[in-house]
């Protein structure tokens, strides 16, 4: 399936890292008021198939796919890359250790099931906990712990790098990719808008996180392109550099 204009692989940045971190591509689907998924959480298949097919096309571009462990336990992903959907043989073998990119679960208190799929051994995996954090994970599962009571996303991301991680793709939930935007540390963001609406008052937004006061606190961003794909839309930004803060993750 062949995509037109800036969401086309030939025409995405290089994501050349920076130097003490990955660079870090958000990328998600939304609702066109701005939700994720349905009341309660509930998962919605908000992308078109044209977008499914740049997202794989993505996540063969990059090195790591970052996920909040909220999305871990309402959504229970593989984050492998779905090779039918770009025409491969799905059951084509993949495997050995650099079978997909390597999966990464921010997880503050050790809340990942045993039985996640991320814990299967399949594709390589690392957990970023906390310090205190008391959780033992499988032998295969690299583990790194950043801070006391969230974790801290600069060293963590220092520690992705040293691991090889030039390229990381956050792709949710609302709670991370409002961490990342905060702390600075988003470099390009995508966000497909399918022609639904899902309203409600418990269905999550795009960025969750901490209330926003007025415009010093907010995160500023620059359109780079918009283009029709599929029903929806695919917006393109690139942030605007902000000083570091004190801000971490942690999912409630």
């Amino acid at each position: 399936m062949s995509l037109p204009g800036h969401e086309r692989p030939d025409r995405w940045p290089e994501m050349e890292p920076r130097p003490d971190r990955p660079y870090v591509w958000v990328n998600c689907a939304v609702s066109a008021d701005g939700r994720l998924a349905y009341a309660g959480g509930t998962r919605a298949r908000l992308s078109s198939p044209e977008d499914l097919v740049r997202v794989q096309q993505l996540r063969l571009r990059v090195d790591a796919i970052l996920v909040g462990v909220g999305t871990v336990l309402a959504d229970d992903p593989s984050l492998r890359i779905h090779r039918e959907l770009l025409g491969e043989d799905p059951s084509a073998s993949h495997d050995g250790p650099r079978s997909g990119p390597l999966r990464v679960v921010l997880d503050s208190h050790g809340r990942t099931p045993e039985k996640a799929r991320l814990l299967d051994g399949k594709q390589p995996t690392a957990v970023l906990t906390v310090e205190r954090s008391a959780r033992r994970f499988p032998p295969h599962v690299s583990v790194g712990a950043f801070g006391r009571e969230r974790v801290a996303l600069r060293p963590a991301l220092k520690w992705l790098l040293r691991k090889g991680t030039r390229r990381l793709l956050v792709e949710g939930g609302s709670e991370v990719i409002s961490s990342f935007l905060r702390e600075g540390v988003v470099d390009h963001m995508t966000v497909y808008v399918a022609p639904v609406v899902i309203g409600g008052r418990t269905a999550p937004s795009m960025v969750s996180g901490r209330e926003t006061h007025d415009a010093e606190e907010a995160v500023p961003l620059r359109l780079v392109d918009v283009v029709r794909l599929g029903e929806g839309a695919l917006l393109t930004w690139s942030a605007v550099p902000k000083k570091p803060s004190e801000s971490a993750v942690e999912k409630p």
